[in-house]
């Protein structure tokens, strides 16, 4: 998780981010030659779409990044006619053609999308092959986020490693290195996913075909794509003429490898905390959570109340005199997996019911759930769907020694598949610094904290533990 982000801007970096601007200005030929740019705004649109679909609300304020000629505003346009849609971009010639292209139905704005200085929040963020332009574009991902309302989306498409290969291999056979930018793999693509948001990439390629070798060169400066990244000079005439002619002997073909990214910010202040296991310490873990950040407290499913007293009292008995605790949704008296005690007292679990608590939204509210991630809710759902659902960040519990590591990283594994945001894992139980930094490392993940055995445990002992865990402004990430 990013906690801090340097501001500063390379004076090669700027040139070159000048240099940029000046290109897609004198970018004549955009609208003609933006075929792929066309077929990737209509993409993002449809995944803003089906990301929206759920709410009862159509979103009211919409900021688009490196906006263009307004291919991705336009769609924007038909998708939500009611909202007020703020355009922008880094070139003051494409804002013009924006204006040229929807008049006054929205608002255009110079700005550059790694430094964002609108004011939030908004209900969509999204920018259509903006993000291979950005120095960081990790940081700028960050940024943006942290200007999403609650439930708000951030959509984005950039291209990924594998783009314009055949030029590439062209270049090497002629003995130069392309120019073109540096495109990330999917795992670097991961890492850019902004906390505490959920979200996944998806992917699609794309081939595109042209007459002639020199025409790929005329199309990338038509868009305005033809800025060579730092450290690469671009080629001279005598050169490129016989990379061009490589290229058309290959076949004169390109390769688009497009990425898709989706991230939608908690709905509400909280985390959902689950465990590697049943027993490993979830109470706890949320007492301790509840202590620290004044947090509200929600079991949504609670069994094995026959055998003791239910983890809300618990709760209530251990995070001190003021705790607000909120009724589960279902409690049953069997030791067993809620789906199983639900049904051996004739009863079945209603997902409606599930529904996460939106009392006092800005107040963290600590979920905790049953047992681990696979735990079976109904015949459906399994806890890790729950997770998925509700959109809070994970902190998962886990024991400290022996057996730790397999189900700690296979857990973080699961929920990073459903592209779940992971707050962190908190180690339960006699200090092993050695697995600690394993975790860390291989499951590219904080620890929060190391909570100890405690012989008794009662409302003082949580308080002083409470104390191991960050606070919630470190947590909530923005």
């Amino acid at each position: 998780m990013t906690r801090s982000l340097s501001g500063g801007v390379s004076q090669q970096s700027g040139a070159r981010q000048a240099r940029i601007r000046a290109h897609f200005d004198h970018a004549q030929g955009y609208d003609g030659a933006a075929t792929l740019q066309r077929v990737a705004a209509r993409a993002l649109a449809g995944d803003l779409a089906r990301s929206m679909a759920d709410r009862a609300e159509k979103p009211l304020r919409v900021l688009e990044i490196g906006c263009g000629t307004g291919l991705l505003t336009a769609q924007l346009c038909g998708l939500w006619p009611q909202a007020h849609i703020l355009a922008t971009d880094y070139a003051p010639r494409m804002l013009e053609r924006v204006r040229e292209r929807l008049g006054v139905r929205v608002e255009t704005r110079l700005m550059d999308a790694a430094s964002p200085d609108v004011h939030g929040p908004f209900d969509v963020i999204c920018g259509n092959l903006v993000l291979q332009w950005l120095d960081n574009p990790a940081e700028a991902l960050h940024r943006l986020a942290a200007l999403l309302a609650p439930g708000g989306v951030l959509a984005v498409s950039t291209l990924r490693a594998g783009t314009f290969a055949e030029w590439q291999a062209a270049c090497a056979a002629e003995g130069q290195i392309s120019a073109t930018p540096h495109y990330p793999d999917m795992a670097e693509l991961a890492r850019w996913v902004p906390y505490p948001c959920q979200g996944l990439w998806r992917t699609e390629r794309s081939v595109q075909s042209f007459a002639a070798g020199l025409d790929f060169v005329r199309h990338l400066k038509a868009t305005g794509a033809n800025t060579p990244r730092v450290g690469v000079a671009a080629m001279g005439a005598g050169v490129l003429r016989r990379v061009a002619a490589r290229f058309e002997e290959a076949g004169a073909s390109v390769t688009w490898e497009l990425a898709y990214g989706c991230f939608r910010r908690p709905s509400r202040a909280g985390v959902f905390v689950t465990g590697t296991d049943t027993g490993v310490g979830k109470t706890l873990v949320s007492a301790c959570l509840v202590r620290r950040w004044q947090a509200l407290y929600w079991k949504p499913l609670q069994s094995g109340l026959a055998d003791e007293e239910g983890d809300t009292p618990t709760i209530a008995r251990l995070a001190g005199a003021h705790v607000r605790c909120l009724p589960p949704a279902g409690a049953y008296q069997a030791s067993l997996s809620p789906e199983a005690a639900a049904r051996a007292e004739g009863a079945a679990i209603n997902p409606a019911s599930l529904a996460l608590p939106m009392e006092e939204p800005e107040q963290p509210l600590v979920v905790e759930g049953a047992g681990g991630l696979m735990v079976p809710v109904t015949d459906e759902i399994m806890m890790i769907d729950l997770a998925q659902r509700w959109g809070l960040p994970v902190v998962l519990v886990a024991r400290s020694g022996l057996g730790t590591l397999n189900h700690t990283l296979l857990s973080l594994e699961a929920l990073r598949v459903r592209g779940i945001a992971v707050a962190g894992v908190v180690l339960n139980g006699p200090p092993n610094p050695e697995n600690s930094r394993t975790i860390a490392h291989k499951g590219q993940v904080r620890v929060l904290a190391d909570i100890p055995h405690e012989a008794h445990l009662d409302a003082t002992v949580v308080a002083e533990l409470a104390q191991r865990l960050p606070l919630w402004a470190d947590i909530a990430g923005g």
